[in-house]
C-alpha cells in the first residue's frame, strides 16, 4: 500500500514537471508575439530602451490604426489570402491524384514516376526559378494573379506527403472498391482522400502559411503594387514608405496585423485536425 501511494505521488510529480517545462516552453514561444504586439503600442524610446519595458506606461493604441491607413494592408492581406487558398486547392487536387496515380494504379512507368517524385523532392526551390520564369514570361504570365497560382499550383512536398498517406491504405480496400464497379475518381475522392483526411488538413495548412508568407518568388515574377502580397508590401512599408528605423511601433503593429489571420487560421483548425486524427484511428481500429 505504502508502495502504491509512493508510486502515485511519483506520478504526480512527473506529470507536474512535464506540464511545467511544456508551460515554459509555450511561454517562450509566444514572447515573440507579445513582444510584437506590444511594441506597437509603445514609443521608440521605450522599444529601445534598457532594461526592457515590458508594457508600455501610456498604450499607444492609436498606432495600430495609423499603420493600417498607412499603406493599403487590405489589399496585401487580401491577394496573400486570396492567392494562398487557390494555391491549397489546386495543390490538394493534383497532390491527391498524382499520389493516386503512383500508389494505387498499375501502369508500366509507375516506378519511373515514383523516382521522379522523390528526385523533384531532393531539387532546392531556387533552382526552378529561372526556368520557371522563362516559362512564365513565354505564357504571358508575369505579373499577373493567374502567374502567382498557376507557378504553385503543383507541390513535390504536397505529392510526397500524399503519397506517404496513400501507402498506409490497404490495396485490398482499392481492388474491392474496383470491383463494385467504382471508377478511380470515385475511389480517389470517397474512400482514399476521407480516411486521408489528416494529411490533407496538415498539407493544406502548411501550403496556406507557405504561400501567404512568400515573399521572394512573387517579388520576382510581379511588379505591380496592386498585386503585391504581404511580405512584399512590408516591405514597401518598411523602406519605399520611410518608416525603415524610424516608425518601429508602425513597423511592430503592421507586423502584428499581418500575421493575425494565421494565428486565427491554427486556432481555428486546431480541433479539426485533432478531430481528423482522432476519427481515422478509430476507424482504423474498426
Amino acid at each position: 500500500m505504502h508502495t502504491t501511494r509512493k508510486m502515485r505521488a511519483w506520478d504526480r510529480a512527473g506529470t507536474a514537471l512535464r506540464h511545467a517545462i511544456l508551460l515554459a516552453i509555450a511561454l517562450a514561444m509566444a514572447f515573440p508575439f507579445y513582444w510584437m504586439a506590444t511594441s506597437a503600442l509603445k514609443t521608440n524610446d521605450e522599444i529601445w530602451s534598457f532594461p526592457p519595458v515590458l508594457w508600455p506606461d501610456s498604450p499607444q493604441w492609436g498606432q495600430y490604426a495609423e499603420a493600417w491607413v498607412e499603406a493599403p494592408f487590405w489589399r496585401y492581406m487580401a491577394n496573400s489570402a486570396g492567392v494562398a487558398l487557390a494555391i491549397v486547392l489546386l495543390q490538394v487536387i493534383n497532390s491527391a491524384m498524382m499520389a493516386y496515380a503512383v500508389t494505387h494504379m498499375n501502369f508500366r512507368l509507375q516506378r519511373l514516376f515514383s523516382g521522379a517524385i522523390l528526385l523533384g523532392f531532393m531539387i532546392p526551390a531556387t533552382a526552378v526559378y529561372l526556368p520557371g520564369y522563362v516559362v512564365l514570361s513565354k505564357l504571358q504570365l508575369l505579373d499577373s494573379y493567374a502567374g502567382l497560382i498557376v507557378s504553385n499550383m503543383v507541390s513535390v512536398f504536397a505529392i510526397f506527403l500524399a503519397r506517404q498517406a496513400f501507402l498506409q491504405v490497404s490495396h485490398e480496400l482499392i481492388e474491392a472498391g474496383q470491383i463494385d464497379g467504382a471508377s478511380h475518381g470515385r475511389i480517389l475522392w470517397t474512400i482514399l482522400v476521407p480516411l486521408t483526411r489528416p494529411t490533407f488538413a496538415v498539407m493544406a495548412l502548411i501550403t496556406f502559411i507557405d504561400q501567404y508568407n512568400n515573399y521572394f518568388w512573387p517579388s520576382l515574377i510581379t511588379k505591380s503594387p496592386e498585386l503585391q502580397l504581404v511580405s512584399a508590401g512590408l516591405r514597401s512599408f518598411f523602406v519605399e514608405g520611410g518608416a525603415y528605423g524610424l516608425k518601429w511601433p508602425l513597423i511592430m503593429a503592421a507586423s502584428a496585423f499581418t500575421i493575425a489571420p494565421l494565428l486565427l487560421l491554427f486556432l481555428l483548425t486546431q480541433r479539426t485536425i485533432m478531430n481528423s486524427f482522432n476519427l481515422s484511428a478509430g476507424a482504423a481500429k474498426g
